[in-house]
């Protein structure tokens, strides 16, 4: 089974919604060429482990009726080396990841490739709204683009 790894800065709020919406679009069979059963977790460059997503994120994801609960970890070098793909939401996550992680043979790429995903961290629920949309609108191209098989 193969591993997508998203990492932000505390995984409290941008990677846990790309790892709730990648399962779900993984899961409905939304990614075409890419397989339904991997496994798809989050991680923050700078988290503590244990503190619960945002009650905005988790309000984001049950819009589109995603239903999610986690809790943070902090990212460490094996779980990159243990992952067949890690996307980052800035360009700051991608870099702190290879450094951290140097010898790794995993692509570490940024989530989106045409700019960083800002952190809604302390903002308002439309602001996490629009991030969540954000996310969900690159997911689906960036897996295939990155993991597809066909």
């Amino acid at each position: 089974m193969r591993t997508v790894l998203f990492i932000c800065t505390g995984n409290t709020c941008r990677s846990p919604l790309a790892e709730a919406i990648a399962r779900e679009v993984i899961a409905g069979g939304r990614v075409e060429g890419v397989e339904t059963d991997l496994f798809v977790a989050s991680a923050g460059v700078h988290a503590e482990d244990g503190i619960p997503t945002s009650p905005e994120s988790i309000d984001a994801l049950e819009r589109r009726g995603i239903e999610f609960h986690g809790t943070s970890t902090g990212l460490t070098p094996e779980m990159i080396k243990g992952a067949d793909l890690v996307l980052g939401m800035t360009g700051s996550h991608v870099e702190i990841a290879r450094a951290m992680a140097p010898d790794a043979s995993t692509p570490i790429e940024r989530l989106d490739p045409a700019g960083d995903i800002d952190d809604p961290f302390g903002q308002s629920q439309a602001v996490y709204d629009r991030v969540a949309s954000r996310i969900e609108a690159v997911i689906p191209d960036r897996l295939r683009s990155l993991l597809a098989t066909t």
